[in-house]
């Protein structure tokens, strides 16, 4: 792992995964596996979808914490339910609060967020830095499943979010998919920080498994291995925006 302040000037690489079927024995089985065989040498961070009403807190809790303790741990919020992410009524924001809070009290210590679909808000933004937490809900590409309109944060790069309050929040925007790695292998990875992501769903898949192991093993080799939390103590960002001013 690359010294924190080595990352200030190098061109690095993080994985996380947006585990959104934590109480699915053998999707968290496959996972649990990835995390702890670090393809690529990358520390796969944690991005949890909390429980539902009526999901096992208890069972949940137990494998957030083995997640927490092989790896970077974050919060990855379904504002409408487990298969729907965006938010289609309520107080996204409050509901972020909520899960936070949960987290908290059951003994797990998240740093990274990221919003369900890809979604956030200024009201999600002032809660996610409130919390202490760095975010990764932006993208540096628009997926093509969001409608017209539909609000969406588009970064190419990390950068400081202002917000109305006054607090700063960083965005660390996820870079490549699946897809987008395995193009790589074609293709040289232009940006600085390369951010890729998975579905924990992808590795029920055989065909997107083993693409994502040799992807993940190629860009290991390209770049060099880090991880969110080594990211999150040593990015300094050139780049400050205005929430508000933002394409979101």
């Amino acid at each position: 792992m690359p010294h924190t302040r080595d990352i200030l000037h190098g061109r690095y690489a993080v994985v996380s995964c947006h585990v959104e079927r934590p109480l699915d024995d053998e999707v968290w089985r496959r996972f649990a596996a990835l995390q702890e065989r670090r393809p690529g040498r990358f520390a796969i961070a944690a991005l949890m979808r909390p429980p539902s009403e009526g999901e096992d807190e208890a069972l949940w809790l137990a494998r957030a914490h083995d997640a927490q303790s092989r790896g970077p741990f974050g919060l990855h919020t379904h504002w409408t339910a487990p298969d729907h992410a965006r938010p289609t009524g309520g107080d996204p924001a409050a509901l972020v609060r909520e899960q936070g809070d949960w987290l908290r009290a059951g003994g797990l210590e998240p740093s990274f967020f990221c919003g369900g679909g890809w979604y956030l808000d200024e009201g999600v933004a002032e809660v996610v830095a409130e919390l202490g937490y760095a975010d990764c809900s932006a993208t540096s590409f628009r997926p093509a499943y969001l409608e017209p309109g539909a609000r969406h944060l588009q970064l190419a790069e990390p950068s400081w979010l202002e917000l109305e309050s006054g607090r700063r929040l960083l965005e660390v925007p996820t870079t490549h998919s699946i897809g987008m790695l395995a193009r790589g292998l074609l293709a040289p990875f232009r940006r600085a920080l390369v951010h890729a992501y998975f579905h924990d769903t992808d590795l029920l898949d055989r065909r997107r498994s083993a693409a994502l192991r040799g992807a993940l093993a190629f860009l290991g080799m390209k770049r060099t291995p880090t991880d969110l939390t080594e990211l999150q103590s040593g990015l300094r960002p050139t780049k400050t925006m205005s929430f508000a001013n933002s394409r979101a």
